[in-house]
């Protein structure tokens, strides 16, 4: 039952995120305006542009959440086997190899 419950708060569409920024933005610069009559002055001032940039950080977060989110695969054709790509290489160091001698070829000079 609250897996249902859950699901009815999921963002799904851009139009849902776009509903969600605006309400938040809403309730951003009402409290925007709070803050302007509680703290009057340069607070004030800092206080509601804090809030309304809240706005931005979070509206950016949440499209691209939603931007990111594709749709499953298809099936393949094999009995529903869809092969994984093979893991991306790193660009780890490696350790060199050893010499045996690691003295320069001077030293074993003999005159």
């Amino acid at each position: 039952m609250l897996k249902k419950l859950g699901r009815l708060f999921t963002i799904k569409t851009r139009f849902e995120a776009w509903a969600v920024i605006y309400a938040i933005a809403l309730g951003a610069v009402e409290r925007g305006r709070h803050y302007l009559d509680v703290y009057p002055g340069f607070s004030g001032w800092l206080l509601a542009a804090a809030c309304t940039g809240v706005v931005f950080l979070a509206g950016a977060k949440l499209l691209d959440s939603v931007r990111k989110a594709a749709p499953a695969p298809a099936l393949a054709a094999n009995g529903g086997y869809v092969p994984r790509r093979p893991m991306e290489r790193r660009n780890r160091p490696t350790a060199r190899p050893r010499r045996r001698f690691s003295e320069s070829r001077t030293s074993h000079r003999t005159n």
